[in-house]
């Protein structure tokens, strides 16, 4: 990332790169920090081109349709003279496993080329692993869509950070994440004093640390607080593929089995035996719609000894079978 040490007369020029079904809260809250940026620094600092493929109007995950500032191409055009876009962020959303564009691939491709930094938001980070940007490079990815990226890309490095810098890729995990990788940005390059000062006008506390976690602790998220429970679901999570035993689960929060049974039934109305069970099968499902897998390689990627058993747990949890659930998805 440069800083803006001479090109006081130049703005940084931040395009953003929106793919169909967006998410508009990573986007506005990427775009948000740069304009308040300008605001209090009394200069324009930053510019924001949003762009699409073709130029049309380009319909975000809730609806909304953005009228972009130009196509693809009219900045392909511009880059023949000079470097157009100092940094490209791709802002994606749902659905953005079936998103396969060559030409925008190599769109992002020729940019990197001419020295953009390339950065995501959201699921962006897929459309730059399939435009070969990632390879060698860390990355982050909204929690909900890390398992199906781990098991389409499994040599890039990918985490559930909030947001990752690591040379000039940018990517953060979405919703307001994106707020916090500009703000990053914006302390890099223009100084701490700045980036608070945006910080407190967008009313957010304190500036998070791209190592700071997507979700919430496992606790807080269902609402329980005793201390040897919480760290049994965490190995749950923790071990998908290769399930422990009820014993073995039992013996490392040093809990006898009966103990770890009652605790659970307590707590969240279930044997740990059938809550393994759901969190297993809902990782299988975001498997289903955010890959390709084979459904025996999906089955044994969530810890299932064979596609049959996987099958008949689906079916009873989610009222259809894998394949079925797989054809609505595609």
């Amino acid at each position: 990332m440069e800083h803006s040490g001479g090109e006081h007369h130049r703005p940084h020029m931040v395009g953003f790169l929106l793919i169909p079904d967006f998410s508009m809260m990573a986007f506005t809250s990427a775009v948000e920090p740069l304009r308040i940026a300008n605001r209090l620094a009394g200069k324009e600092l930053y510019g924001w081109p949003v762009i699409a493929k073709d130029g049309a109007p380009i319909r975000a995950s809730n609806g909304i349709v953005i009228a972009p500032d130009m196509s693809t191409a009219e900045v392909q055009r511009a880059s023949a003279y000079s470097r157009p876009l100092d940094m490209v962020v791709v802002c994606a959303g749902i659905n953005v496993e079936q998103f396969r564009d060559d030409e925008v691939f190599g769109w992002l491709r020729r940019l990197e080329r001419l020295g953009a930094d390339v950065c995501a938001v959201c699921t962006g980070a897929w459309v730059l692993a399939r435009a070969g940007l990632l390879r060698g490079y860390s990355c982050a990815i909204h929690w909900e869509n890390l398992p199906g990226f781990q098991e389409t890309f499994p040599d890039i490095e990918v985490s559930s950070d909030l947001f990752e810098v690591d040379r000039n890729r940018l990517t953060c995990s979405g919703g307001t994440a994106a707020l916090d990788m500009m703000l990053h940005l914006i302390r890099e390059q223009h100084g701490q004093e700045l980036a608070t000062k945006v910080s407190e006008q967008c009313l957010v506390d304190r500036i998070r640390s791209g190592s700071d976690r997507q979700r919430l602790p496992v606790g807080a998220r269902l609402g329980v607080h005793n201390p040897k429970l919480v760290a049994a679901v965490e190995l749950m999570e923790a071990n998908l593929q290769e399930p422990l035993s009820q014993d073995e689960l039992a013996q490392h929060v040093s809990l006898s089995r009966r103990q770890l049974e009652r605790l659970f039934r307590k707590h969240l109305g279930r044997a740990p035996a059938q809550y393994y069970l759901e969190i297993r099968l809902e990782r299988a499902r975001q498997l289903l719609y955010q890959s390709d897998l084979a459904i025996v390689d999906l089955a044994l990627a969530c810890g299932f000894v064979s596609a049959s058993h996987f099958s008949k747990c689906y079916r009873e949890m989610y009222g259809k079978s894998p394949r079925e659930e797989r054809a609505v998805a595609h």
